[in-house]
């Protein structure tokens, strides 16, 4: 799967969710052409051939360029994250957990890449269903990861007293495993529906008959689970967390303690911020396209297209937002990456003093050189003499 939703422009998306049977009536085709219209007709069928082929190009490369990038930074986080004492705050363990589902969203992406690439899906019925699975069930971990983050933020600042039994790692942890027993359980419906066509070139959504209504139904509450039901949650968060700020003021805690809060309480926000801004039109387009049925016109595939792309780059921009937002994630990527380009100095300093000492068992004696064996004695045919 490349999303959960309706697959407008299915021939674009990766693994779109409506089924054969269902898909003419959640994405309606363009209307045939006669008469005058023909050429009209022709320049758009021109049109649509011109696209794709180069979404096949083009859009492959996009999709493998985030999912370097993506790998990449969320590696990053989760290996300072582990590495440095200092990183391992309640926070943190949470941004951990998003890491990880960030990168195994990311696995989905050179599937995705090739199938759009090759205009089929070329991988079988296992990996479709693997790759449906992760894709779905991280999409949700992301989301509900920002929602317990934000729930922490507002203990920590409208609870404090009460935030040191709250606010453990131990808890954190304990919400995390619950936050991917509950992205499972509400992607489950693709693993179990999941498939490829008896000709094996596509992977998709089966539903049961009804298929229109199982497809909507889906559709409706992974839209409001997925998206707008924890968003209404993070947002009561941030507002609650705003009224008392405003009505503390002075009295809440030492300066250094508020300030500190503040700068956490500032990044959570922005990421969540980002986050809305990258699926936000994912999800509207699908809810759009449940009511008017959207037509696959060329506008509309392009625009399908970059909504998707906006959908998975959020997973690559998180870790450029920590090292923005948040000075010990700064220095502690700061220090991985001196730790590893040290690392590097290290081995080949080491390689090259090897070669040193190789090189000093060589002497030059009557212009020609001579093993260190044979200068200090071992005479004759006895000596061996050095490689130059």
């Amino acid at each position: 799967m490349e999303r959960i939703g309706p697959s407008c422009p299915a021939n674009v998306t990766g693994y779109p969710t409506a089924s054969p049977s269902s898909s003419s009536s959640s994405c309606r085709s363009s209307p045939n052409v006669s008469g005058n219209d023909t050429e009209a007709g022709q320049e758009d069928a021109s049109s649509s051939s011109s696209f794709s082929s180069a979404s096949a190009v083009v859009l492959p490369l996009v999709y493998f360029a985030v999912c370097a990038v993506g790998l990449t930074g969320n590696t990053l986080v989760v290996y300072v994250v582990l590495r440095y004492a200092k990183m391992k705050t309640v926070t943190n363990v949470y941004i951990l957990n998003l890491a990880v589902a960030d990168e195994l969203f990311m696995f989905g992406l050179p599937f995705l890449a090739i199938q759009n690439a090759l205009s089929y899906w070329p991988f079988g019925s296992l990996a479709c269903r693997i790759v449906m699975a992760l894709d779905g069930v991280n999409q949700f971990t992301g989301i509900f990861c920002l929602t317990a983050m934000s729930v922490d933020r507002y203990v920590a600042v409208v609870h404090p007293a009460r935030a040191s039994r709250w606010r453990r790692p131990i808890v954190a942890k304990t919400v995390n495993a619950a936050v991917w027993g509950l992205s499972i359980l509400v992607a489950l419906p693709l693993v179990v529906f999941s498939y490829t066509s008896h000709a094996g070139d596509t992977c998709n959504v089966n539903w049961p008959e009804p298929a229109a209504t199982w497809s909507t139904a889906f559709i409706v509450y992974t839209t409001a689970l997925g998206f707008f039901g924890p968003l209404t949650v993070i947002c009561l968060c941030y507002l609650l967390i705003v009224v008392r700020v405003k009505s503390s003021g002075a009295r809440v805690g030492a300066a250094k303690r508020r300030a500190s809060e503040r700068r956490v309480t500032l990044m959570v926000v922005v990421v969540v911020a980002v986050f809305v801004f990258c699926w936000l039109p994912f999800y509207a387009l699908n809810i759009a396209n449940l009511v008017v049925a959207l037509p696959e016109e060329p506008a509309l595939v392009k625009i399908y297209s970059t909504v998707v792309v906006l959908s998975y780059a959020n997973s690559c921009a998180n870790p450029i937002l920590y090292a923005f937002l948040s000075d010990n994630f700064k220095k502690s990527f700061q220090q991985a990456l001196r730790l590893r380009k040290g690392t590097t100095r290290m081995a080949r300093a080491a390689e090259g003093q090897s070669e040193r000492r190789s090189a000093t068992t060589v002497r030059f004696e009557e212009g020609r050189p001579v093993a260190q064996g044979e200068r200090n004695g071992g005479g004759g045919g006895g000596g061996t003499e050095a490689a130059v």
